[in-house]
């Protein structure tokens, strides 16, 4: 589904139940930088006044939650202003995992797929206040993890971000390269996303 991002679109979204914490957008601030420089985000941010969600990343709290339909808007106005693809959102997400100190904490007291799968709920709790997270299945054998996202049904654009964003944390506890591809998903009738994992 194309979206052209204007006013309206943009507080239809803003109207969404649900928070993000801000270290998302600081993601999503540190990778328009590194891949577009300071005149980029300069790009960004006028895109987001002109539809009527000012914002300055720089003054975003990392640990403070936000609407979440500043994050859909936030990536409406990417894709608008940089022509993003799919795999650039993947690229984006995947950046963005690297970046968060939540995840980095979570990452020094794992020691296993097993824990990582227990503890993965808690973790998204603490970047998300709408949704769920589960590990519906891990076959180490088969090497391969099916993970489900429940209500959170916003935007597809945000699927291709937790494509890069999972393949990511994948690869941070498997210890080699993890692709992440969305076999099931809520935007296409499904009764939430379902992510499958390989390593």
């Amino acid at each position: 589904m194309e979206e052209i991002l204007n006013k309206e679109i943009a507080q239809k979204f803003m109207k969404l139940e649900g928070e993000a914490r801000g270290i998302s957008f600081k993601g999503e601030m540190e990778y328009i930088l590194n891949e577009k420089g300071p005149e980029g985000l300069k790009k960004l941010e006028e895109e987001m006044a002109k539809v009527g969600v000012p914002i300055k990343y720089k003054e975003i709290s990392a640990m403070r939650f936000y609407p979440i339909g500043m994050e859909i808007v936030t990536m409406l106005a990417i894709k608008k202003v940089f022509n993003f693809d799919q795999e650039d959102f993947r690229k984006m997400g995947n950046f963005e995992s690297k970046l968060s100190l939540i995840i980095r904490v979570f990452m020094k007291h794992l020691f296993s797929i097993e824990e990582a799968a227990k503890e993965a709920p808690n973790v998204w709790r603490k970047n998300y206040t709408i949704g769920n997270l589960k590990v519906a299945k891990i076959d180490k054998n088969e090497q391969y993890a099916i993970l489900r996202v429940e209500d959170f049904c916003l935007h597809p654009i945000i699927c291709q971000i937790l494509e890069g964003y999972f393949a990511s944390i994948g690869k941070m506890i498997i210890g080699k390269e993890v692709s992440c591809r969305e076999t099931k998903c809520m935007h296409q009738g499904a009764d939430c996303h379902e992510f499958l994992l390989k390593w």
